[in-house]
């Protein structure tokens, strides 16, 4: 991942747990670190370092940027090429895989938290394959996963439909 690629996943990281359900703006950024660190940097310089056309910063912008987002200095910086952020052993099983995955997901949808704890709860469950598995088995089933959250969770059921109407996803249901 290149240095840009990290400020711009930083950003909208930064943007979700800030509740802003999108990326941070660069301007955005430049407020909040004068405003919150009482240092200054430009939009301009931020924009040419996300864009490679500044390929290294000083290493005050490293710190500061650091600061802000809350990441060791080291991470901002180039990954060197061939560099993987995932185990890439073989002895890597599927339960592991999915536990990375859902962890990273439950971090991406903090703005939903109802569904940042279930991804949570997946991935801390013993057998997340077999969840999955579940999960196919219910939903291959028509009507069965209404059924069940009208059952176990009629609250969840509500908001639920709720959301699909006020975010114009209305799905058919079996």
């Amino acid at each position: 991942m290149t240095l840009g690629e990290k400020l711009r996943y930083l950003r909208e990281v930064e943007g979700s747990l800030r509740g802003f359900g999108r990326a941070m703006t660069q301007q955005e950024i430049v407020r909040e670190i004068k405003k919150g660190l009482r240092k200054n940097i430009s939009q301009s310089y931020l924009s040419q370092i996300e864009n490679g056309a500044r390929p290294h910063m000083t290493q005050a912008t490293r710190t500061l940027l650091a600061q802000f987002f809350k990441v060791h200095p080291g991470f901002l910086v180039d990954d060197p090429e061939g560099y993987h952020t995932e185990l890439t052993s073989d002895l890597r099983t599927t339960e592991g895989k999915l536990d990375v995955w859902l962890l990273q997901g439950s971090e991406r949808f903090v703005s939903d938290p109802e569904v940042s704890e279930v991804l949570l709860k997946a991935a801390r469950e013993k057998d997340t394959r077999r969840c999955f598995l579940l999960l196919g088995a219910i939903l291959e089933t028509p009507g069965l996963s209404e059924r069940l959250l009208e059952a176990l969770r009629p609250e969840a059921l509500t908001r639920s439909r709720h959301h699909r109407r006020t975010s114009g996803v209305e799905r058919r249901t079996q």
